[in-house]
């Protein structure tokens, strides 16, 4: 059965936000989406045109978050969450998040894009030429590189690609290299 289905049979063929039944695609949950049933939503392309682009988000569209919230999947309700964390000036979405539980993997999956801090607490990773870095960026180191702990050494030019962010500290980022996850300094690397 393939991705599109699974979703389709989970959802019963509507948005799993809006509950709409018009032009629905999948959508991968950033920045760490497992992919699959439980990285994925299946969602409209109005939703997922507000997901992805802030400054067209309608506030109204989003009341569907009421019910939405209470999902049983993972990946819906943490889309959800940062949805009402982006609305949360407007009121309502508050008092929806004060009702809202999330388990603690799910809450440290919706955290992970930042999205919820005010923009005064977002850390900002930026290149060595100061680029402003986000998650599932490609970037490629500027020098050669000694992993700790290993006696790997990563080649000045070698890409990365689909990076994510530390949340808490602006000069480490991750990303593989000949299939490791390390962890690298973001003044070494150049954003592609």
């Amino acid at each position: 059965m393939s991705l599109l289905q699974e979703l389709q049979d989970r959802s019963e063929h509507k948005c799993e936000l809006c509950a709409t039944t018009t032009d629905l695609n999948i959508y991968e949950v950033p920045p760490i989406s497992t992919g699959g049933v439980d990285g994925s939503i299946l969602a409209c392309s109005h939703c997922i045109s507000q997901i992805n682009n802030p400054e067209t988000t309608n506030p109204d569209h989003w009341r569907c978050l009421n019910d939405s919230m209470w999902s049983e999947f993972s990946a819906v309700k943490v889309v959800a969450w940062r949805m009402l964390n982006r609305l949360k000036k407007e009121g309502w979405p508050q008092d929806l998040l004060d009702m809202m539980y999330l388990e603690a993997d799910e809450l440290r999956f919706a955290e992970a894009t930042g999205e919820h801090l005010d923009e005064s607490e977002k850390v900002i990773h930026r290149d060595s030429n100061g680029a402003i870095l986000q998650a599932g960026d490609s970037v490629v180191l500027i020098k050669d590189l000694k992993v700790k702990g290993s006696s790997m050494v990563c080649k000045q030019g070698t890409a990365v690609r689909r990076i994510s962010l530390d949340v808490e500290n602006a000069e480490y980022i991750e990303g593989k290299v000949d299939g490791q996850n390390i962890v690298i300094v973001t003044k070494y690397v150049k954003k592609l």
